[in-house]
């Protein structure tokens, strides 16, 4: 039984799970301990969560904790497995990083005693608005599958997925956040040309795109019926549709996330 959550890294990810699953009274901060390498991180996350603990190593947050979060970068799990690898007996290990496919979690955790379970959230998690997938392939038990799972649900949404789709998980809502930021910014920038006040200019853009993918989340409606029904006849939006087009549009979508999950399956080679 899970009771208390470990989380090595305390970046936006790490940090945005933290604050979400305490302010979603997922759980108690008494019931966390964080460790990071960066003295300024820890500061800032024990200051944000009061009666968060921090612990001094990698090793100290296995030992307080029966769920581990790594929430490193792919290149050092490796690394903080290792360091905490003879605390690891019954404890369960969660990994959020990109790349790393559970072989690759099950032979670094192999004769430590840890289940494993990996996790791709993103980063409006930091909102609450998050979008999870949780990999099927597990050592989890039923009743350490689901308290993972909620600790998800508290800051977004979540769904339960095979591994072999990961790499479009990675391409279509892990890296997403990056490509809707761009088209923000320039739509801001289009918006400050014609004469609009930079402020107002990236909060109507945001909103605008706020507002379009809840009316997808919440009418039902396919986006391509919602898009024709802002087209009018010789109207102002589909002679901005028209240019799209002529620009590549779509295209340069598809091969942006093409790119993306051909490095995440690099990655896992």
């Amino acid at each position: 039984m899970i009771r208390n959550i470990g989380m090595i890294g305390a970046g936006n990810m790490g940090s945005a799970i933290l604050r979400g699953i305490v302010d979603a009274g997922y759980v108690k901060a008494s019931q966390l301990t964080v460790f990071d390498v960066s003295g300024r991180k820890l500061r800032e996350i024990s200051e944000d969560i009061p009666g968060l603990n921090t612990a001094a190593d990698c090793s100290e947050v296995a030992q307080r904790s029966d769920l581990i979060i790594l929430a490193v970068k792919p290149l050092y799990i490796q690394e903080v497995i290792d360091d905490m690898r003879h605390a690891l007996q019954g404890k369960a290990v969660l990994s959020i990083a990109a790349g790393w496919t559970t072989g690759m979690l099950e032979k670094a955790l192999r004769d430590t005693g840890a289940t494993w379970l990996r996790v791709m959230p993103n980063t409006p998690a930091m909102v609450g608005e998050g979008m999870t997938a949780i990999c099927d392939d597990t050592t989890f038990s039923q009743e350490d599958f689901d308290f993972a799972r909620g600790i998800f649900d508290a800051v977004g949404k979540t769904r339960v997925l095979p591994e072999r789709l990961f790499d479009g998980v990675i391409a279509i809502s892990g890296s997403s956040p990056a490509y809707v930021y761009m088209m923000i910014e320039a739509m801001a920038d289009a918006g400050v040309r014609e004469g609009l006040p930079r402020s107002y200019a990236y909060e109507m853009a945001a909103q605008s795109v706020l507002g379009s993918a809840l009316m997808v989340l919440s009418s039902g409606t396919h986006p391509a019926a919602l898009k024709d029904a802002v087209c009018s006849p010789a109207g102002t939006t589909i002679e901005a549709v028209a240019a799209l087009e002529k620009n590549g549009f779509r295209n340069a979508i598809l091969e942006a996330m093409k790119a993306c999950a051909d490095k995440s399956r690099d990655m896992s080679k």
